[in-house]
């Protein structure tokens, strides 16, 4: 198996995660598996050349950003 499929499928594992965690409320750690796998994520971009992933990624990470920030949780 390539690199670049060990990151995709260990991003995606975290983003289910993620996912999870929201749908249990585990508030803040949601947040930081969906950190964890935006940031995989871009790095898959960045493996791929692939301009398209990189960029939803980092509009990702910018609006869940905003949001943590703006939820009151401690920075």
């Amino acid at each position: 198996m390539k690199t670049v499929d060990t990151v995709k499928w260990v991003a995606t594992a975290i983003q289910l995660v993620g996912y999870g965690l929201t749908g249990l409320n585990v508030v803040p750690w949601n947040v930081f598996a969906f950190f964890v796998g935006i940031l995989l994520w871009f790095a898959v971009g960045v493996m791929w050349k692939d301009r398209a992933i990189m960029v939803v990624h980092v509009g990702a990470f910018i609006s869940l950003f905003v949001g943590y920030l703006n939820s009151g949780a401690p920075a």
